[in-house]
């Protein structure tokens, strides 16, 4: 992701947009041995397309959420425990999910402070 987020940063700044939130990333379908999504940040106006980098927005739908506090190596799990009280709940889910980070490496050196939104979007 470091690469991707680099080349996104710089799209923006060179187009003179601004950053207006942390980053997120946006996955079609829970990821399995594969992880196909897309990274991107909140910006302050449209941006044309350069390289690999294209205007997106995330869908708009009623999610289920949660935050995860920890280091990045702890999301799978915090995912793990997370579908199991969506199902608990018997919530009706789409695939697709996202994070937001919300705090991290660049907040603070401290993985233990750091912290990621977790959503998934609910099935009308």
């Amino acid at each position: 992701m470091g690469p991707a987020i680099a080349e996104i940063i710089s799209t923006i700044t060179t187009q003179e947009a601004t950053i207006t939130g942390p980053c997120f990333s946006y996955h079609q379908k829970r990821p399995t041995d594969i992880f196909d999504f897309e990274v991107g940040f909140p910006v302050s106006q449209p941006i044309t397309a350069t390289g690999r980098v294209k205007m997106s927005k995330l869908p708009a739908v009623k999610v289920v959420r949660t935050i995860y506090q920890g280091g990045y190596e702890g999301l799978g799990a915090a995912w793990g425990e997370f579908c199991k009280w969506i199902e608990a709940e018997a919530l009706n889910v789409q695939e697709s999910l996202w994070e937001r980070y919300l705090t991290g490496p660049m907040s603070s050196p401290d993985p233990d402070t750091w912290r990621t939104e977790l959503n998934r979007p609910l099935s009308e």
